[in-house]
């Protein structure tokens, strides 16, 4: 037959280094309360590891007239609490030992002063009695308040008339429901209830318990003074001391409940049911008094969400899209560049192949590209983005951010929102830079059939020149009366005319064939530029939009993750 498996079980240290990891990657998106509180218990772990191991410091805690100092003298077989009517009686926490060999640094840490060394068989065994948790003195109430947060153990005393008071389950019980495992709850003074009714209330306590998260806590009816049910809960006690578990079973609640805490701050705040416990009357036969009401009985918390198992956080595929990047487009200009680019192309063709007659003419004309400076890759000066165009940017980060953070919770979502828009401020400058670079290649390298055409123009100037000659020497022999020279002839067209409109005639041709291929050419280059242009957008929406928002998610991710383990699953 094959055994189940039993689930690996996350070490304590494991779970310290990964609930401080989520504190950090959780500092600035969740509420500073928990991420405080986390760090706190990161820190009361460190300094409680340090100290002794084969201690147990076991509080007892409850309200007034409980009856907590009267079952520290019966457990303690001493008279060291004051007992009285007065309340509240106990004022400062002291301490019963048994053992007290190297507890000494534990009990400094605890900052109890009052410590008292009992003889007995429960070597280990640090008994605290604390103040009043509902005590009118605020300095009471910090007491229990610091030590319910430090000790290993802690056995709660309720008594007949307020255990089920909304004070100790509302802020005590219920948010200690991951310390069950070192959690005791005790009813005392069960002797002045019937018989028949001390059952009721045992199993009316339990189930408050339970609906606030504590099942299976045990519970147990005393009276310390009859010493009913007394032994029975020392020698619970004694178990939980020779185990010399409890210190790292608090610990590891403590980190626990902070994970959880850190966790419940994701979770969106529309998803959570108001479900609330139905209101319970209390056994028709019960002889309690009447200050006991049903109000007074804890509700329950909405359900929190648990994370996700490790690694499966599944984040969105975050990309430019092309919304996006044709926004970025349009307020940087590009179509403005991209026609610079293909009007630049020709403007330098005509002029490096023109007519040479009257190609001059082209240069005094400025280069569109070097008009707008962005020849050289330099501050550019494009016109500024219009209104409609960063609208336009604006939504398209809007966008972005809200694609990337549909399946994420809140406040994260709202961390990669603004992720989105993070380094938006640095848009303008990225975006001019980038398209300087990409249409600075219009003023690259002429294109050789720029030379061969410059020399066919130069050579059809030169053919103009010889018939422009030849026919002012013919006029100047003729004007002077001198012999004629000979006059070859194409036709009957004498080769001086020939060449004279024959060179200016090629000169128009030329130009106009060059402006043909000018004008193809500088389409090729304007394409060209725009593909780069739009390449280096891309680059630039990846590096100052994209990769923060992927930032951001990762870092949800991770600190998903180790929240999962800090909560101690792997």
């Amino acid at each position: 037959m094959k055994l189940p498996r039993r689930k690996a079980e996350v070490p304590l240290d494991d779970r310290l280094e990964a609930l401080a990891e989520a504190a950090d990657l959780a500092e600035g998106r969740l509420g500073q309360e928990a991420v405080d509180h986390a760090r706190a218990v990161v820190a009361r772990a460190g300094a409680r590891r340090g100290l002794s191991v084969e201690h147990t410091a076991v509080a007892l805690a409850g309200a007034t007239g409980s009856g907590k100092s009267s079952l520290f003298n019966a457990l303690s077989g001493t008279e060291l609490a004051a007992v009285g009517v007065t309340r509240p009686t106990t004022a400062k926490a002291q301490a019963a030992l048994w053992g007290a060999g190297g507890s000494g640094p534990l009990l400094d840490w605890l900052d109890v002063p009052l410590r008292h060394a009992v003889e007995g068989d429960a070597s280990g065994l640090i008994l605290l009695d604390l103040p009043d948790h509902d005590s009118i003195e605020l300095p009471h109430r910090r007491e229990v308040d610091r030590l319910v947060a430090a000790v290993d153990l802690l056995v709660w005393v309720l008594d007949p008339q307020k255990y089920a008071d909304a004070a100790v389950h509302e802020r005590y019980l219920r948010p200690l429901a991951r310390h069950r495992d070192v959690m005791v709850v005790v009813l005392n003074q069960v002797d002045r209830l019937p018989e028949r009714s001390v059952k009721r209330c045992l199993d009316d306590l339990r189930g408050l318990l339970a609906a606030g998260g504590l099942e299976g806590v045990p519970v147990l009816g005393i009276s310390a003074r009859t010493g009913e049910g007394v032994p029975e809960l020392r020698a619970l006690l004694d178990r939980q001391v020779s185990r010399r578990r409890a210190w790292s079973s608090r610990l590891a609640a403590d980190v626990a409940s902070a994970a959880a805490a850190l966790w419940a701050d994701t979770r969106p705040p529309d998803a959570l049911p108001s479900a609330t416990r139905p209101r319970e009357s209390l056994p028709p036969d019960t002889l309690l008094p009447d200050t006991l009401l049903p109000d007074a009985r804890p509700r329950e918390s909405p359900p929190v969400a648990a994370p996700p198992a490790p690694g499966q956080v599944a984040l969105p595929e975050v990309a430019a899209n092309r919304a996006l990047t044709r926004a970025l487009a349009q307020a940087a200009g590009v179509p403005a560049a991209v026609e610079a680019v293909a009007k630049s192309h020709r403007h330098r063709s005509i002029a490096a192949t023109g007519w040479p007659v009257t190609r001059w003419l082209r240069r005094l004309r400025p280069d569109p590209l070097r008009r707008l400076h962005l020849a050289k890759g330099a501050r550019s000066s494009l016109p500024a983005a219009t209104a409609v165009q960063v609208s336009a940017v604006d939504t398209a980060l809007r966008d972005v951010g809200a694609a990337a953070s549909a399946s994420v919770p809140e406040p994260w979502a709202t961390a990669v929102r603004h992720a989105a828009r993070s380094r938006s401020g640095e848009l303008t400058d990225a975006l001019d830079r980038t398209v300087a670079a990409a249409t600075s290649g219009g003023v690259s390298r002429a294109p050789r059939w720029w030379r061969a055409a410059g020399t066919a123009q130069w050579l059809t100037v030169a053919a103009m020149a010889a018939g422009a000659i030849w026919l002012l020497v013919r006029f100047a022999l003729n004007y002077l009366m001198l012999p004629e020279l000979p006059t070859p002839t194409v036709g009957r067209a004498p080769w001086p005319t020939v060449l004279l409109l024959g060179g200016a005639l090629a000169g128009v041709l030329i130009a106009a064939l060059c402006r043909v291929f000018a004008w193809i050419g500088g389409r090729r280059r304007a394409r060209r530029a725009a593909k780069a242009s739009r390449a280096g957008i891309e680059e630039v929406a990846g590096e100052l939009i994209i990769a923060p928002t992927r930032d951001e998610l990762a870092r949800y991710a991770r600190f998903a993750d180790r929240v999962t383990r800090a909560l101690g699953s792997v």
